[in-house]
């Protein structure tokens, strides 16, 4: 399962944006490592800078002073729609009647496909295969005298999940979905404002929290202040995984820190699933909290009985044999001083393919555990998500092909525990309505065709390209 993508924005007539923002998505790295970028605005003009790979790598002193202004936006990507290559790297700029934007785009337009075609044919030009490039779009092609009241019209059109930062050479916009699926946050640092992703990121710049951005608000940033224009939330549908997997644990959602969320996850997975074992880790990094939970609940010692590499991350060079048959062990590194002869219980965020969880397991027990029993902070994962999270289609999801049983066979241990719904929420500490649970039960926030593809746009544009090249409408 791979992290959502992560959003910034700044207006601050004071600071130097460019840079607060390469700060801000060093903080939100985690939630994308396929590509970065940052654009600015001064009143006038709209520069733009991207790249492939992390932050640190697209960013130096030379392009970061390149991009002026008081206003910006930043975004990490992970591709949930369209490939990972430079034309796809947000933010995106897009022109139209004299009015240019640039957008940012955490989530995923289930109806991308359709306003696709209807926008096509209306005479919009496409340079990626995106849906971020359909809103920005929808945002130009829609009525409305102000930016606000376009953006509006466009949100009652898309379908789906969007946390947006929108950047016009003058203003500063937040959006968020009315089902509020993925986080999205307001700040102030100095005189000015910042939207982000997670909490973490106004931390790590010196920012102070304002509120969290609601369910089908708009948030306009001028040299007028701030103004909210609040929306209308059907269902609440906030992603679940946030909380488990997605977001740092140092990151504050709907009021609660996560990592005693994370805690309480591993404690409940103790109360549901008791062994007998000698120690207790969590999978690091995502699970080390509730690896403490289990262990604090359980009353079994904690241990660290993997080491991993952090500096492992996306690479576009191809392994070689050797280095393919390593496998998870690229990532991890077991401690055999610590784990030879012991009864180990092994607590994880989720299992999803089920493809690295028997690396996990044959490793531990090359080490020298006597004994693995797993334990899962998310209940099991039968059906993919459409808002936002590359997870799987559903025929590749383990959980929705084999019993428990039948997955602990598959992936070799000794036992097998995943932590209820009921008790998943109960450690949330919010309400269950408050949530989407559709990865678990299937029951989506709005109707979705349950085998989307999420290069269905870049198919389409190829599609048309191939059709012009051999003389045809395509049709």
């Amino acid at each position: 399962m791979r992290e959502s993508c992560g959003v910034f924005g700044v207006y601050s007539p004071d600071e130097d944006v460019a840079r607060l923002t390469f700060f801000a998505l060093y903080a939100l790295q985690h939630r994308g490592q396929e590509s970065s970028g940052i654009a600015t605005a001064d009143a006038k003009k709209i520069r733009i800078f991207t790249g492939m790979g992390r932050v640190s790598y697209i960013f130096d002193e030379d392009s970061l002073s390149q991009l002026t202004g008081h206003i910006a936006i930043g975004h990490n990507r992970y591709s949930t729609a369209g490939s990972s290559r430079a034309a796809n790297a947000q933010p995106i700029v897009v022109s139209s009647d004299n009015s240019t934007i640039a957008i940012a785009h955490n989530g995923n337009i289930i109806n991308a496909t359709h306003l696709y075609e209807e926008l096509t044919g209306q005479g919009y030009k496409f340079h990626g295969t995106t849906d971020t490039e359909v809103i920005a779009n929808l945002i130009l092609s829609s009525s409305g005298k102000s930016w606000v009241e376009k953006i509006q019209y466009a949100m009652h059109r898309l379908q789906g999940a969007y946390s947006l930062v929108i950047l016009t050479p003058r203003e500063l916009y937040a959006v968020r979905d009315p089902f509020g699926v993925r986080p999205l946050c307001l700040g102030t640092v100095d005189s000015g404002w910042v939207i982000a992703s997670e909490t973490c990121a106004l931390d790590h710049i010196g920012a102070d929290f304002v509120k969290e951005i609601g369910p089908g608000e708009v948030v306009k940033i001028s040299e007028n202040g701030m103004e909210s224009y609040p929306g209308e939330s059907h269902r609440k549908g906030a992603c679940i995984f946030e909380c488990i997997y997605f977001a740092r644990p140092d990151s504050v959602i709907d009021g609660r820190l996560l990592y005693p969320q994370r805690q309480a996850m591993g404690a409940g997975l103790a109360r549901e699933y008791p062994v007998d074992a000698d120690i207790v880790m969590g999978v690091p990094d995502s699970a080390t909290a509730a690896g403490t939970g289990f262990a604090h609940e359980s009353g079994i010692p904690v241990v660290e009985g993997l080491i991993k590499n952090r500096y492992v991350g996306r690479t576009f060079i191809e392994p070689d044999q050797r280095i393919r048959d390593l496998g998870v062990k690229l990532k991890f590194n077991p401690l055999p001083q610590v784990l030879d002869g012991e009864r180990l219980v092994v607590v994880d965020d989720s299992i999803v393919r089920g493809t690295t969880t028997p690396s996990v397991v044959k490793i531990l027990r090359k080490a020298g555990a006597k004994e693995v029993h797993m334990r899962i902070c998310a209940p099991p994962i039968k059906y993919p998500c459409f808002f936002g999270v590359d997870m799987a289609t559903r025929r590749e999801l383990i959980a929705s092909q084999k019993s428990v049983p039948e997955i602990c066979e598959f992936i070799g241990a000794d036992s097998l525990g995943y932590l209820s719904i009921e008790g998943l929420i109960k450690a949330v500490g919010l309400p269950r309505e408050n949530f989407c649970l559709a990865c678990f039960t299937g029951d989506y926030p709005i109707p979705v065709q349950l085998e989307m593809d999420k290069l269905a746009l870049e198919n389409m544009t190829n599609s048309q390209q191939d059709a012009v090249c051999d003389g045809t409408d395509g049709r």
